[in-house]
């Protein structure tokens, strides 16, 4: 079967992909692994260069991000962030799979044979049945309806986030089908 080099999760802001991602790769680590974030915040006493972050400075961030070394990048409280594809690449190296969870515009530089993505959308859960004191369920399922029209033709597979350990076992199990199963890639990625 074709090797998938990435798994890209998607989703509306909330719906669980940093804990599905994180869990993954607790449970995986020498399958799987995550990009270490470049930052121009200053380390807090814990925090180690290359562990927790790459520290840089802005000016080379800037430099970087007009080189197009980042495959996305954004400001928080006054400091940059972002995920360089050096990191990326990194992982593919040592023979793991990236996991990423990022905007869906990234997918623009991520669908080439060199980072071969496996797209998981992790849909909201349906509004039914569930309290929604403060409407914050009706803006993920909004947000998450929103994606599935825009980016819909992308998805490999889709997992409504009802349970998470629900939502992690069948995430798992398509991972493990995915490297022995025949699968439908763009030809450009084989030849």
């Amino acid at each position: 079967a074709f090797q998938r080099k990435t798994i890209v999760l998607l989703g509306a802001h909330g719906v669980g992909r940093r804990h599905i991602k994180n869990t993954l790769i607790a449970r995986h680590p020498d399958q799987y692994a995550y990009p270490i974030p470049h930052t121009t915040r200053p380390p807090r006493t814990d925090e180690e260069n290359g562990r927790h972050y790459y520290f840089v400075t802005h000016e080379e961030m800037m430099a970087d991000i007009a080189a197009n070394e980042y495959l996305e990048y954004g400001t928080h409280e006054d400091a940059m962030y972002g995920t360089k594809l050096e990191t990326i690449r990194r992982i593919h190296s040592e023979r793991r799979i990236a996991i990423l969870d990022v905007e869906p515009q990234a997918l623009k530089i991520l669908r080439t044979a060199e980072f071969a993505p496996y797209v998981v959308f992790i849909a909201a859960p349906p509004l039914n049945n569930v309290a929604d004191y403060d409407g914050s369920l009706e803006v993920l399922v909004r947000e998450s309806e929103q994606l599935r029209r825009t980016y819909g033709h992308y998805f490999d597979l889709t997992i409504v986030n009802n349970d998470i350990d629900d939502t992690l076992s069948q995430l798992e199990s398509a991972l493990v089908r995915l490297r022995s199963t025949p699968q439908w890639v763009p030809v450009s990625w084989v030849y």
